[in-house]
């Protein structure tokens, strides 16, 4: 069931999602990422928001700049419409029931038992359109003995283990520099819609997804878990270095540094003669991946030796050509604002916004030749699409 055709796409690719109806009740980074993926795909995204206050990212989050909306909630919620309805008004939940009706997909990330409370949980919503795909993240999933407990991505990279294995060794504990459960959480949710609705095409039955930001991290960890399964021993922070090959890590140059990845032996061999170091190759402590590993240490100290007598440009440029991966490491200007090849591939966009004016936002990094993701809609101000959504004929 999908609403009838509407907006500013008339005479262009239709998105690959195009047709589905997702009703957003989510707020803050994992579920409005994970519908904002839908939406960049072509799906008619309602972003469902309290009149009191909408998404709390709007006003308590990131940066304001014009208006009242912070750059946290506009980097979220592209493509999106936004209608202002209080669940906990008898007339507005009855308004959110009927276009349950005619919706393809819920999504939420209430606190499990929420959702009862408020009249909009699976069951319920399920017993008004049998086909709806529900779908919940939070912080721990709905059962279990952490069910209840508040969810932060901050929560969730300490106690999935992420936290024990980021930063260096014998350092404090650090959390990833992007937030990994929340991001994970947000594409693991949209790839299980996405899965729930072909299981429909073929059965007609709608379902309930769910995942949570622990599991999402958690489930990112295989090097780490495939290492303490083999070995026994509990995986420690190392720092850029990877646990299942060397060398493949962040080395030190005469002007900063490089990251170079080894991490076969064809490729050790290219290092070795490209950096002119033959002597690595016949060393005992070298001659295999499990050596190498074992001394990691010892083997960045003997590169970085190497490495000290050229700038991070030059090695680069050298092992480039000598077919070893190796990059330079790049802050978020010259990524953004300098980078030829984020300006190739379009990762850098612009949006027209009827407060902030034009504003810049990540690309979508999935390309589809036939149905491609698109920028469709500026993220909306609160409550903007209200009277039109509640007006639309579905069928």
């Amino acid at each position: 069931m999908a609403p009838e055709s509407h907006g500013p796409d008339a005479g262009v690719p239709e998105g690959a999602l195009e047709g589905l109806r997702v009703l957003d009740l989510t707020q803050v980074m994992a579920g409005p990422f994970c519908t904002m993926l839908l939406a960049d795909l072509g799906a008619d995204v309602i972003k469902i928001e309290n009149p009191a206050a909408g998404d709390q990212t709007r006003r308590s989050w990131g940066y304001a700049v014009t208006g009242e909306d912070s750059r946290a909630f506009l980097a979220l919620n592209r493509n999106k419409r936004s209608v202002c309805l209080d669940l906990k008004s008898a007339a507005d939940l009855a308004a959110f029931h009927r276009l349950v009706q005619s919706a393809d997909i819920v999504v939420e990330n209430f606190r499990p038992g929420v959702t009862k409370r408020l009249g909009v949980d699976y069951e319920t919503l399920a017993a008004l359109n049998p086909r709806l795909i529900y779908a919940s993240v939070s912080g721990f999933g709905q059962t279990g003995p952490y069910a209840d407990r508040p969810g932060y991505d901050l929560i969730a990279q300490a106690m999935s283990g992420v936290m024990s294995i980021t930063g260096t060794p014998d350092g404090v504990p650090v959390k990833c520099g992007l937030p990994v459960g929340d991001l994970g959480a947000g594409m693991f949710c949209a790839f299980g819609i996405v899965a729930a609705v072909h299981a429909r095409d073929r059965n007609g039955q709608g379902q309930h997804v769910e995942t949570s930001l622990f599991e999402s991290a958690l489930a990112m960890s295989v090097w780490e878990s495939t290492e303490y399964w083999a070995t026994g021993q509990v995986p420690q922070a190392l720092g850029s270095a990877n646990r299942m090959s060397a060398p493949y890590q962040a080395l030190r140059t005469k002007d900063g540094y490089l990251t170079l990845g080894a991490n076969n032996e064809r490729l050790w061999q290219r290092l070795c003669t490209a950096l002119e170091v033959p002597h690595l190759l016949v060393d005992p402590r070298f001659i295999t991946n499990t050596d190498r590993m074992a001394h990691r240490d010892e083997l960045a100290a003997e590169l970085e030796e190497r490495l000290a007598s050229a700038t991070t440009e030059d090695w680069v440029t050298l092992l480039l050509d000598a077919g070893v991966p190796a990059g330079p490491i790049q802050d978020y200007r010259q990524v953004l604002d300098e980078d030829p090849h984020v300006r190739a591939r379009g990762m850098v966009q612009e949006i027209d916004h009827p407060v902030e004016g034009r504003v810049r936002v990540l690309g979508s990094p999935v390309r589809m030749s036939g149905t491609p993701a698109r920028l469709r809609r500026h993220p909306p101000l609160l409550g903007e699409h209200t009277d039109e959504v509640l007006a639309e004929r579905t069928s």
